[in-house]
């Protein structure tokens, strides 16, 4: 693993085999805790791994994060990059699915594959240009109405990974019994 690269709960997953895990999520410069918190949970839920690319408008320790993910934190697999580049050089470009509301193709319409990685911007800019540039053959969008610039963060990012696990025809699996 690279040293570009901070695990933050120590993974069981081969970071050079990407389809060891269902699907990656990944939020570039993340603002707002609650958000990021309620997509760690979705995470927990799916089994994905949750990649989130510095700067982060939060601290990991930020209360409103811990409490939108509530006890859910050690069973999400979560890395922190200190760039979208260190994070790039470890995953390959043909798996990727960046979300905007600049694509013309629909979320329904991209096929994808066990270990394919979903890529989510900033609450705020969505994802800079000169990566949807470099990305423009992987864009995907939700569709929306025009009287809305977008959904929330945390929503999009559970539309997107609950698509992958359709089409990969994952049923989930039944709650431990407490």
């Amino acid at each position: 693993m690279s040293s570009r690269t901070i695990v933050i709960t120590p993974p069981s997953f081969d970071l050079d085999r990407l389809d060891s895990c269902l699907l990656h999520v990944v939020l570039v410069e993340p603002e707002i805790p609650q958000n990021t918190g309620s997509i760690a949970r979705l995470c927990a839920a799916t089994r994905a791994w949750l990649h989130l690319v510095e700067p982060l408008g939060f601290v990991l320790e930020d209360r409103y994060l811990r409490r939108a993910g509530l006890d859910y934190w050690p069973g999400v697999r979560l890395s922190v990059h200190r760039s979208l580049d260190a994070l790039e050089a470890m995953l390959p470009r043909e798996r990727a699915h960046l979300f905007t509301k600049r694509a013309t193709t629909l979320h329904t319409e991209a096929r994808y594959s066990r270990g394919d990685v979903l890529v989510f911007g900033r609450e705020t800019r969505g994802l800079d240009e000169a990566l949807l540039e470099r990305f423009s053959d992987r864009l995907v969008r939700i569709p929306t109405s025009s009287e809305v610039r977008s959904i929330n963060l945390a929503n999009a990012a559970s539309v997107g990974a609950y698509e992958v696990l359709r089409q990969l025809e994952w049923p989930g699996e039944s709650p431990a019994e407490s």
